[in-house]
C-alpha cells in the first residue's frame, strides 16, 4: 500500500510499506539540505556554498530515486531572519539592476555583458580593500573591542558626507534635484554619528593613537569616496555596503560572544535617549526598507545597545544595496510629507537627475533645462 505525504515544507514524499527507516533518512537529508541553505549572506562565496550542499544532496539522493524531499526555511524568529538575510554586501554582477523587490525599476533592460563587466571589475577592488583595512584592523585591534568599533564608527560615517557633497555640488550646477537621496544620507550620517557618541562613552577614544588614526583615515577616506561617487555612484554604494556589512558581522560576532556580560551592564545615557526618547523622523528615515513607525527598539542594558547597532547596520546595508541602482532610492517618508494635492502642479519640482559627473556633463550639454513656470 503507498501513501503519499505532501505539505508546505516536504514535497513529493513517496513512503511504501516497509520503508520508515528510507523516511526518516531522507528527512534527515531534508534537514541537511536546510542547513546548506542557512549559510551566512556575508560570505561572497555564499552561491558557491549553497551549490556544493546541492551537490552533496544529489549523490545521496541517487541511490535513492524514488524519494524527492524540498525543505524550506522554517522562520523561528522572524526578526533575526529579517536582519541577517534580507542583504548581500558582496553581491553578484548578474544581480545589478534590481532594487529591495528583485524588479528592475521602471522596466529597465538588463546590464549588457560589458556593464556586468564592469561591475564585476568595481566590485573585485571594493572587496579588496575592505578586506586590506579588514586586516589591518585584526591585527591593530585583536582584544581591543571598543577602541576597534570606535575606529569603524568614525571611518562608516564619511561615505554619507561625502555623498552629499558631490550631490550639492551637482545641485549648484542645476544637474540634481532629488531630494530623497540628500534626506536619506543626512539620516544615515546622523544614526552613525549617534553609534560614534556611544562608542565615545564606553571608552573606545580614550588612547591617542586610537583618535589619530580613526580621523586620518577617515580624511582620505572622504576624498576617496567623494572621488569614487563622482567617477561610479554604484561602484561607491557598493563599497559603502561593503564596510557596513563588514561592521554587522563584528558586532554580530560581538554580541554572541560576550551576550551573557553585556547583559548585566547599564545602557550608555546617549543610547537611550537616542534610541527611546525624542523625534523618531530621522531613526525612520535611514531605514528605508520599512514603514515609518516599524521600528522602535528598547534600551535596559548594554546588550541592547549593541544589538540595536547591529540591527543599524544592516539597514544601512540594505539602502546602500538599493542605491546601486540608479534612481532606486526613496525615502520612507515619501508621500506622507508632501503637504500638495494631487491637482497642484505648482508643488511638483523638476526632477533632473545623473548618474556621475560624466553623465551630468553630457546632459547639461545635450539636453535643455527643464521649464519653469
Amino acid at each position: 500500500m503507498a501513501i503519499s505525504v505532501s505539505s508546505s515544507v516536504v514535497t513529493g514524499i513517496s513512503i511504501s510499506a516497509g520503508a520508515a527507516l528510507s523516511f526518516q533518512k531522507s528527512m534527515d537529508l531534508g534537514f541537511s539540505s536546510l542547513l546548506c541553505n542557512s549559510v551566512n549572506p556575508l560570505r561572497m562565496n555564499n552561491y558557491a556554498s549553497n551549490s556544493s550542499c546541492l551537490s552533496a544532496s544529489h549523490r545521496r539522493l541517487s541511490s535513492k530515486r524514488s524519494f524527492q524531499v524540498r525543505a524550506t526555511i522554517l522562520q523561528e524568529d522572524e526578526e533575526k531572519v529579517v536582519v541577517e538575510k534580507s542583504f548581500d554586501p558582496r553581491s553578484f554582477p548578474e544581480n545589478e539592476g534590481e532594487g529591495i523587490s528583485g524588479e528592475p525599476p521602471d522596466g529597465s533592460p538588463p546590464s549588457s555583458g560589458l556593464e556586468k563587466w564592469v561591475i564585476k571589475l568595481e566590485q573585485s577592488i571594493n572587496i579588496l580593500l575592505t578586506d586590506s583595512v579588514i586586516k589591518i584592523l585584526d591585527t591593530l585591534y585583536r582584544d581591543r573591542d571598543y577602541a576597534r568599533f570606535y575606529v569603524l564608527e568614525t571611518i562608516a560615517r564619511v561615505p554619507y558626507f561625502a555623498f552629499m557633497s558631490v550631490l550639492h555640488m551637482y545641485e549648484s550646477f542645476g544637474w540634481w534635484r532629488r531630494a530623497d537621496y540628500i534626506k536619506v544620507h543626512f539620516a544615515e550620517s546622523w544614526n552613525e554619528m549617534h553609534h560614534l557618541l556611544i562608542m565615545e562613552e564606553l571608552g573606545g577614544n580614550a588612547w591617542w593613537f586610537d583618535r589619530f588614526l580613526a580621523q586620518h583615515i577617515a580624511v582620505f577616506y572622504y576624498f576617496m569616496t567623494a572621488f569614487m561617487y563622482a567617477l561610479s555612484p554604484r561602484m561607491a554604494y557598493h563599497f559603502s555596503e561593503c564596510v557596513e556589512g563588514h561592521a554587522f558581522e563584528t558586532y554580530d560576532k560581538f554580541i554572541k560572544t560576550q551576550g551573557e556580560e553585556l547583559k548585566d551592564l547599564p545602557a550608555p545615557a546617549v543610547a537611550v535617549k537616542y534610541y527611546t526618547e525624542g523625534d523618531f523622523y530621522l531613526f525612520d528615515e535611514f531605514q528605508t526598507s520599512r514603514p515609518p513607525n516599524s521600528r522602535r527598539p528598547k534600551i535596559e542594558n548594554l546588550y541592547d545597545v549593541f544589538v540595536n547597532i547591529r540591527d543599524d547596520e544592516a539597514e544601512h546595508c540594505k539602502t546602500m544595496k538599493a542605491c546601486q541602482t540608479h534612481g532606486n532610492l526613496r525615502s520612507p517618508h515619501s508621500g506622507l510629507d508632501n503637504a500638495c494635492g494631487d491637482d497642484d502642479s505648482e508643488c511638483v519640482l523638476p526632477q533632473t537627475d545623473c548618474e556621475g559627473i560624466v553623465d551630468c556633463i553630457k546632459k547639461s550639454v545635450s539636453e535643455p533645462l527643464p521649464n519653469k513656470k
